[in-house]
C-alpha cells in the first residue's frame, strides 16, 4: 500500500509538473521551427521579419487573453471577431466624422462600446443560463449584422481617416510600434489581475469546480458575468487597433478570427476544460500561432495550410489535455484508496 500511495505521489507530481511547464514545450518547438526555416530561407531569420510577427499577433495577443479568461470559467465567446468588427466601424465613422478627436479619446469610446457589448454576453450567461457557446455564437450573428447595420454597407477606407488616429497602432515613439507596446501592457495587467487580485482567483476557482466555488462563497455568476465584460472590453481595444493598423473599417473586420483567438490560448495550454491557463501559454501559444502562417508565406505554401495547421494544432492540444486530466484523475482515485 505505501509503495503503492508512494507512484501515486510521484505520479501526480509528475503530471503537476508536466501541466504547469508546458509552455516550455512550446517554447521549444518554436525555436526548432525557426531553425528549421531559416535554414530554409535565410531572410526568415532578420529582425523585420519578427517585427512583422509580433506586429500580426499582438491584436491576437489582446483577444487572446480575454479568450482565456472565458475558457478558464469552462465558457467561450465566439463572438469576439464580430464585436470587433461592430467596434472598429462604429469608431472608424466617429473618427472621419470628427477628425480633430483625439485618438486616445477613440480608444476609449472603443473600449466603452466593447464593454457594452460584453455585458450583453455576460448577462446573457450569467443570469439567463444561456449555455456561452449557444449565447455567444447568437450574438456573433447580431453584432455581425449590425456591423451592416450601422455602415449601410459603406466602408471607411485610408485616406478618410486622421493621421493621428492611423499613428495611434502604427506610431514608433518608442522605437517599438504602439502596437506591439498595447499588447505587451494588456499581458503585463492581465498578468497582475489574475495573479493579485480576488477577482482573479475567483476565476480559476470557478473553472475548477463551480460547486465548490459556490460553497467557498464565491458568487460564481458574478464572476462569469465579469470575465465577459472584460473581454468585451479587450475586443473594443481591439478593434479600434484594427482599424488603425489595417487603416480601413470593412463589413467583414475580423470575420473567422474567433478560431485564431481559441486556437491561441489552447495550444499555449489553457484547458479548455476550465480551470487553468497562464498569460505566458497565450503568448506562446500565438507567437507560435504567428510564426507558422508566416514561415508558411515564406516558403510559399498555400494560405489555406494555415487554417489547416491551427486546427490541427487545437485538436492536438485538446488530446493532450484530456489524456492528462485523465491521467491525474487515475492518480487521484488510486491514491484515495
Amino acid at each position: 500500500m505505501v509503495i503503492g500511495k508512494e507512484r501515486t505521489a510521484t505520479s501526480l507530481g509528475l503530471m503537476s509538473i508536466l501541466v504547469r511547464f508546458r509552455e516550455v514545450g512550446i517554447l521549444f518547438f518554436t525555436v526548432l521551427l525557426i531553425i528549421v526555416v531559416s535554414i530554409l530561407s535565410p531572410v526568415f531569420l532578420t529582425a523585420h521579419n519578427f517585427r512583422d510577427i509580433l506586429l500580426n499577433i499582438s491584436i491576437l495577443v489582446i483577444v487572446g487573453l480575454a479568450q482565456m479568461m472565458v475558457i478558464i470559467t469552462r465558457g467561450i465567446d465566439l463572438s469576439v471577431g464580430s464585436m470587433i468588427g461592430l467596434v472598429a466601424m462604429m469608431v472608424a465613422f466617429t473618427v472621419v466624422a470628427f477628425p480633430g478627436m483625439n485618438p486616445l479619446f477613440a480608444l476609449l469610446l472603443g473600449i466603452a462600446l466593447g464593454a457594452a457589448l460584453g455585458s450583453l454576453n455576460g448577462a446573457i450567461i450569467a443570469w439567463g443560463k444561456v449555455p456561452p457557446i449557444i449565447a455567444t455564437l447568437g450574438t456573433l450573428s447580431i453584432y455581425r449584422g449590425l456591423v451592416f447595420l450601422y455602415s449601410r454597407g459603406d466602408w471607411i477606407n485610408s485616406f478618410e481617416m486622421p493621421m493621428g488616429f492611423r499613428q495611434l497602432s502604427k506610431g514608433t515613439p518608442l522605437v517599438i510600434p504602439n502596437l506591439i507596446l498595447f499588447a505587451a501592457a494588456v499581458a503585463i495587467l492581465v498578468f497582475l489581475f489574475l495573479r493579485y487580485t480576488q477577482t482573479g482567483r475567483d476565476i480559476y476557482a470557478v473553472g475548477s469546480n463551480p460547486q465548490a466555488a459556490t460553497v467557498a462563497g464565491i458568487r460564481v455568476d458574478q464572476v462569469i458575468f465579469i470575465v465577459y465584460v472584460i473581454s468585451g472590453i479587450l475586443c473594443g481595444m481591439a478593434g479600434v487597433l484594427w482599424a488603425s493598423r489595417f487603416e480601413s473599417a470593412q463589413t467583414n473586420t475580423a470575420l473567422g478570427f474567433e478560431l485564431q483567438t481559441v486556437a491561441g490560448p489552447v495550444v499555449g495550454g489553457v484547458n479548455i476544460f476550465g480551470g487553468s491557463g497562464t498569460v505566458i501559454g497565450v503568448v506562446l501559444g500565438s507567437f507560435l500561432l504567428g510564426t507558422i502562417n508566416n514561415a508558411l508565406t515564406i516558403v510559399k505554401i498555400s494560405p489555406f495550410w494555415q487554417l489547416a495547421v491551427q486546427g490541427l494544432l487545437i485538436l492536438l492540444a485538446v488530446i493532450v489535455d484530456s489524456a492528462i486530466l485523465r491521467r491525474l484523475q487515475t492518480a487521484t482515485k488510486q491514491g484515495n484508496r
